[in-house]
């Protein structure tokens, strides 16, 4: 396998990078650097940011600023992203809504929602999952009955990532409780402002606020606002989930907050002013070592998959890009609460007055929070199976 750019790609890759580095906040990166939460504001800036310069939506159709990349193209995008600490255009709008309205939405649809959504003029959020509808999305229980020139809409979603600060939501409601699970199921867009719409914050375990629960109580939608035909959601569900998971393992990422971790190993002294650091312990260096060969495997893994990508569907490869990727993911930041020691539990409102660094502060936060990589956009599980019965014929 050849995996040496063209002059034409060198020069594309050295593009963007001078964009990245040069035109997005630098207060948006640094706060991506020290892996902390990003607000809305920074969000919003940097998301416009790449938009202004076609950079925000280039796997849309040209019509509505899509770019016509390449796949390799598009992986070059998105890696020099991750090693610039830009934050990805949001995922709602740009990998997930986009593109199921740009494909099975009306003109009207179209021309409505694609501009404002490309340029995060609408904040999207995503009512997919349930309580009893988690991986088992098909038996989701939310009930959207047609009234007249509306729908009413009556249910509940959770772990709704940032709904706290969403516009618009995009939903699976069942239309049709009489057939067969997937068969009845359609796609609403719903103006969060609606009456009966609450959205209700759920506190994660490092007392963060990033998912929420959504509850609609008889929520009145314009019959305007289904997406595609009556009960054809799970065929617009898979296509946006096939969308979702493309990047879902940041290898980019990964090797950038790897090689911090090193920088912090040779940092930390594990005795006096004459000792060596932690860096110097074997067993650290060992465990660094192995991170960083299983990270340089997953990235050619992840070339091969732009290499053999083709009408716009993924390799079967990806699944494991998904699967190890996360695995790499949870065991950095294994490795970076493991190099704080006891700095990694001055996080929160212990922290404030704490002499821990700010990296140490971040540790534990980020390792909880990379808990759920392993399950969403397709649990783990899932794609041990893809893989076994696409890649390994079992």
């Amino acid at each position: 396998m050849r995996l040496q750019l063209s002059e034409e790609d060198e020069a594309f890759r050295a593009e963007l990078r001078e964009f990245f580095t040069t035109k997005v906040d630098e207060d948006v990166r640094a706060t991506v650097r020290d892996r902390g939460s990003l607000t809305k504001e920074q969000i919003v800036s940097a998301h416009r940011t790449l938009h202004e310069a076609g950079l925000a939506v280039p796997h849309w159709p040209k019509e509505w600023g899509g770019r016509d990349w390449s796949p390799l193209r598009r992986h070059l995008w998105h890696e020099e992203m991750q090693h610039a600490c830009v934050p990805p255009p949001l995922a709602f709008n740009a990998s997930m809504i986009g593109p199921v309205i740009a494909q099975f939405g009306t003109q009207e649809q179209k021309e409505r929602f694609l501009p404002p959504t490309a340029n995060l003029d609408i904040w999207w959020s995503q009512g997919f999952s349930e309580p009893d509808a988690g991986s088992d999305l098909a038996s989701l229980r939310t009930t959207a009955v047609r009234d007249g020139d509306d729908w009413i809409v009556n249910g509940q979603k959770t772990w709704t990532t940032l709904g706290q600060w969403g516009d618009w939501i995009f939903t699976l409601v069942r239309t049709d409780p009489s057939v067969k699970k997937q068969a009845g199921i359609s796609m609403l867009l719903i103006d969060m402002t609606t009456p009966g719409v609450e959205v209700r914050p759920i506190e994660l375990i490092d007392g963060s606020h990033e998912v929420n629960e959504v509850w609609f109580t008889d929520v009145r939608v314009p019959a305007e606002n289904l997406v595609g035909e009556v009960n054809s959601g799970w065929t617009q569900a898979k296509f946006l989930l096939g969308n979702e998971r493309v990047g879902v393992a940041p290898v980019g990422a990964t090797k950038r907050v790897l090689a911090q971790a090193k920088e912090w190993a040779a940092s930390q002294r594990t005795g006096g002013s004459d000792s060596g650091t932690l860096l110097d312990d074997p067993s650290v260096a060992a465990r660094v070592a192995e991170l960083e060969n299983e990270l340089l495997a997953l990235e050619l893994t992840a070339l091969r998959v732009v290499a053999n990508s083709a009408d716009g569907k993924p390799h079967p490869a990806s699944s494991v890009l998904k699967l190890k990727g996360t695995e790499l993911q949870q065991a950095v930041s294994e490795l970076v609460v493991d190099l704080a020691g006891p700095g990694g539990l001055a996080f929160g409102s212990t922290g404030s007055d704490s002499d821990a660094e700010q990296w140490q502060r971040r540790s534990t936060p980020a390792y909880l929070n990379l808990r759920k990589a392993s399950i969403y956009g397709g649990s783990n599980e899932v794609q041990r199976q893809i893989i076994a019965g696409t890649i390994l014929g079992l």
